[in-house]
């Protein structure tokens, strides 16, 4: 764009270099790779946007039906945070021990108001890229592939019956969410902690180190990107969220923060 490959370079330069002013809307914690513009970037913009008199900080979110509160509490819980298991009122928050019932609820939701959807983290190759016929996902009895469509899928044909990635759903509002975590994260009952297992991550552009720059992404760091993945598909549903882990530990530690386990529906 700048007539030369500077690595150095980010979105951020380009939007200074082409206007004349400039609105940003920021939220660090939907930051899911290691590509997006860095923490440190965006941590001196918001500083010199406060210096200047300029900077304004939003109290109140309008997508959540569950409320403000919520969206933070989802944070907290994957953060490791202590806190307390909330009661959401009518937002209809449901917690799975069977994905095969999780699925066959955010159908019947998907027929009864639309825009009912799965989606999860990247937790599983993309087999079906080379292979149509293939299934990326299995859990149990229950097979499903990706999304096929990279861009607008949330308003495609196919997409009620495939799992949408963190990349299809950014920027989208559904009805109901009914979100798979996946492998990669983890939770270790004897540290009493929350953790990323890097093996069971297949997202290549989520995990790759910059060269270019010299920077290498440690466990840690990586953990905070898969973090924020859940916490954007954790609040994506404006009437509920339904939820299923795939770690059992994991499991046992969400459980009663997300309530427990409800039948599926009749």
């Amino acid at each position: 764009m700048f007539g030369t490959d500077d690595k150095a370079k980010t979105q951020l330069d380009w939007i200074f270099a082409k206007s004349a002013n400039q609105v940003f809307l920021l939220d660090r914690d939907q930051s899911v790779r290691p590509a997006d513009i860095p923490a440190e970037i965006v941590d001196a913009l918001v500083d010199g946007a406060h210096r200047a008199q300029r900077g304004y900080r939003l109290t109140a979110q309008h997508r959540v039906r569950a409320g403000t509160d919520y969206v933070g509490f989802v944070r907290g819980i994957l953060a490791g945070v202590p806190m307390q298991p909330r009661d959401f009122g009518e937002y209809d928050l449901r917690f799975y021990d069977d994905f095969g019932e999780m699925r066959r609820d955010i159908l019947k939701r998907d027929d009864e108001v639309g825009l009912a959807r799965l989606v999860a983290g990247y937790a599983w190759e993309w087999v079906s890229k080379q292979d149509r016929g293939a299934y990326d996902i299995v859990i149990d009895s229950e097979h499903i592939q990706w999304n096929t469509r990279p861009v607008d899928w949330v308003n495609s044909k196919s997409s009620r019956d495939e799992m949408g990635s963190i990349h299809t759903i950014q920027g989208y509002d559904l009805n109901y969410a009914g979100v798979v975590i996946g492998r990669e994260l983890r939770f270790d009952p004897s540290q009493g902690r929350i953790y990323f297992d890097r093996s069971q991550y297949y997202d290549r552009n989520g995990k790759a180190n910059n060269k270019q720059l010299g920077l290498t992404y440690g466990d840690e760091k990586l953990l905070e990107y898969v973090r924020n993945i859940y916490a954007v598909l954790l609040t994506r549903g404006i009437q509920g969220t339904y939820v299923y882990v795939c770690d059992p530990d994991l499991r046992r530690y969400l459980r009663p923060f997300f309530g427990e386990r409800r039948p599926s529906d009749p």
